[in-house]
């Protein structure tokens, strides 16, 4: 018993690390490479975004909190998909033109992705399945769905995509993550 006890403590301490955001590579909105390690100790919150979508308008709110809490430690991460209804057709240059002019957004914005199906992106796969996350299943059900993500880099929760960032919920959330 004593052997199978520390066979499996060793088994333990030498096993990978978990997984986290930080270990994604993605391409900014720009075509550059970036690395989600770069936002190691900041809390993130991640939103798979759309320019043509009835949530679009949430860019504004979205915006106002970045601009609040930034200095606080909060960073969002804005990655333009087009899984729902084509409602996000432009290239990367036209939802940067849209998202500047429109919302004067200066959060970080990614290259479009895919949040699901057989083409779905790998940091996507991991924020939605709690086999790679440890923590939530969250398929993304439509644009603007967010997931806050803790200062260690791992998901907290799944945020959906009607329910605003002013939630109060969601702001305790937030609020709990910088504190902590």
């Amino acid at each position: 018993m004593k052997i199978i006890l520390s066979s499996l403590l060793a088994v333990l301490l030498t096993a990978a690390p978990t997984k986290t955001v930080y270990d994604f590579k993605v391409k900014d909105i720009d075509g550059k490479d970036a690395s989600l390690s770069q936002y190691k100790g900041k809390v993130l919150l991640i939103v798979n975004v759309a320019s043509l979508c009835g949530n679009t308008p949430q860019y504004k709110d979205i915006q106002n909190l970045y601009e609040k809490y930034n200095g606080k430690g909060l960073v969002v991460l804005g990655f333009p998909a087009n899984n729902f209804m084509g409602q996000e057709p432009g290239s990367d240059k036209e939802i940067k033109q849209f998202c500047t002019k429109e919302y004067a957004v200066t959060f970080p914005m990614f290259s479009k992705v895919s949040v699901k199906g057989k083409d779905i992106a790998p940091l996507y796969s991991y924020l939605t399945q709690k086999s790679e996350n440890g923590v939530v299943d969250a398929k993304v059900g439509w644009n603007f769905q967010k997931f806050l993500i803790g200062k260690n880099g791992t998901v907290l929760q799944s945020v959906g995509p009607q329910t605003s960032v002013n939630n109060e919920e969601v702001m305790k959330a937030i609020d709990k993550a910088l504190a902590e």
